[in-house]
Order: C-alpha cells, then sequence, then structure tokens
C-alpha cells in the first residue's frame, strides 16, 4: 500500500487544523486517479510566433502504462509546429463534473518534454489511445496525424483549498489510479442525492463540526472528503475509513457501519 503523504519542502503546509497523519492517498496517486477519470486537458506549448510566449490547445489525451500522456495530433496544427521547435511544455487537467466552487475542485499540471512515439511503440499507443477516443479511428490513419507523448519531469497538484504541492515524477509513475475510481461519479451522486443527513452525522462525530448542509465531494480506498455549510461559513474535512475498500459494495457496507456507530455514540 502506499504511504501516507509526507510532508517535505516542496509541499505547501495545509490550512486544515493540526492532528493525527490519517492514511490517505498520496499526491501521486492523487494526480494517476484524475488522469485517468479526465481524457481532455490543456496543453501549453512554447509559441513560434511569440518566443518565450506560452500557447494553450485543447487536448484529448490517452495515458500509458507509466501514465504519460499520448496525443494524436496533425502536423497542421499551432501546437504541433510549436512542440516541434521546442518539446518543452504542460499539460493541466481538472476534475470533471465538480459542484461548487471550482477553485475546490482537484487539477494537476504535468511539466516535461513531449516527443514522438518510437516508432516500435506506436501499435500499442494506438490502442491505447482509440481505447480512450474511439472516434479517433476515423483519422488515426491519416498520413498528417502522428502520436506523440509528454514524459513528466515534475508534477504539481492542486486537491483544493489549502491541499497543494508538487510531486516527483518517478513516484507519478509508479502510481496506481484508485481502485474506486470509476465508481467515484456514482458513490458521490447517490450520498448527495439521498444521504446528507448521514454525512452531517459523520461530520458532527469523527470531525466535529455543526453543519447545515453537507456535500460529498470525493471518495477514496481509504475515505471521503466533505463540504460543509457551518455557522462560520463553507468548510472542507476528509473522513478516513476504518478500513480500506476497493469496489462500491465495500464502500456502502462501511459507510453504513460508520453511520451506524455514530448513532449509537450520539445516543449513548
Amino acid at each position: 500500500m502506499p504511504p501516507t503523504e509526507a510532508a517535505t519542502p516542496r509541499q505547501h503546509a495545509s490550512t486544515a487544523p493540526a492532528g493525527p497523519q490519517l492514511p490517505e492517498p498520496t499526491y501521486a496517486e492523487r494526480v494517476r486517479t484524475l488522469l485517468s477519470l479526465a481524457s481532455i486537458a490543456t496543453l501549453s506549448t512554447l509559441s513560434r510566433k511569440h518566443a518565450g510566449f506560452p500557447f494553450g490547445s485543447l487536448m484529448p489525451y490517452a495515458l500509458d502504462a507509466a501514465g504519460r500522456p499520448i496525443f494524436l495530433i496533425s502536423n497542421m496544427a499551432m501546437h504541433t509546429q510549436n512542440l516541434k521547435a521546442d518539446g518543452r511544455a504542460s499539460l493541466f487537467v481538472e476534475q470533471t463534473g465538480a459542484d461548487g466552487d471550482p477553485l475546490g475542485a482537484a487539477r494537476a499540471t504535468l511539466m516535461g518534454n513531449v516527443e514522438p512515439v518510437p516508432q516500435e511503440e506506436i501499435a500499442s499507443a494506438r490502442e491505447q489511445y482509440l481505447a480512450r477516443h474511439p472516434n479517433s479511428r476515423y483519422w488515426v490513419d491519416f498520413a498528417d496525424f502522428n502520436f506523440f507523448r509528454l514524459q513528466p519531469i515534475d508534477v504539481y497538484y492542486v486537491g483544493g483549498f489549502g491541499m497543494m504541492g508538487w510531486v516527483e515524477a518517478p513516484d507519478y509513475e509508479h502510481a496506481s489510479p484508485d481502485p474506486l475510481a470509476e465508481a467515484s461519479a456514482g458513490i458521490l451522486s447517490h450520498m448527495n442525492a439521498d444521504h446528507v443527513d448521514s454525512m452531517i452525522l459523520l461530520a458532527r462525530t469523527h470531525a466535529n463540526l455543526e453543519a447545515s448542509e453537507a456535500t460529498m465531494t470525493s471518495v477514496d480506498r481509504l475515505g471521503f472528503s466533505l463540504r460543509l455549510k457551518t455557522a462560520e461559513g463553507m468548510k472542507g474535512t476528509r473522513i478516513n475509513f476504518p478500513r480500506e475498500v476497493t469496489t462500491p459494495q465495500e464502500t456502502r457496507s462501511v459507510l453504513v457501519d460508520m453511520v451506524r456507530q455514530a448513532r449509537v455514540s450520539t445516543q449513548a
């Protein structure tokens, strides 16, 4: 199991109250999960026309086994011309379907060098890209289109207010997406539609926060995050599961147990 994210000089201090370091996914895991769920990002290249200025482009992407973004781009595109002159670039990926303040949503910036995919790896890149973007099979074999790949040299992650820091490229490469990644949207939708009272109870019991409204903003194998409306304004908190989960069924079971125990403790 990946270790808990350690505080380093490269990571900003959280604005949350000091307390015991509970198990949480590492920033590297969170970035891999974020990129596995999204499929379109913003690619910033260095402009040939205006030297030194960044040039932003909408960029569909897929990931290879090491989490490196793969692009299928035309020779006529401005970003391709920029990359052929200077391969340094960054890819900005943001959480999709996030509710509320967009500044509270997760996002990441991958900085690195973009180069053509080597000939011996094109077949694999083609398969990975078409699995993510099946409509691209209509132009994938056009002579004008080629596969490129970003090799990260550094990664910056923002998980919301007070949660941000750098991720070493090797840590990102060796991390795995969270096992609940594909199911998380459904879990959030269900909890926010049907179990607001339970989340308010869990916030009171596990975070000592009194709230009139609660929204689950993220969930992973080790816990979940809530956005709470309190008398002092909007607050965010993370609550950890008592045990690791890997499926929606296990998530439901552990949440039911937590709510049941919270009700017992409030009645004691």
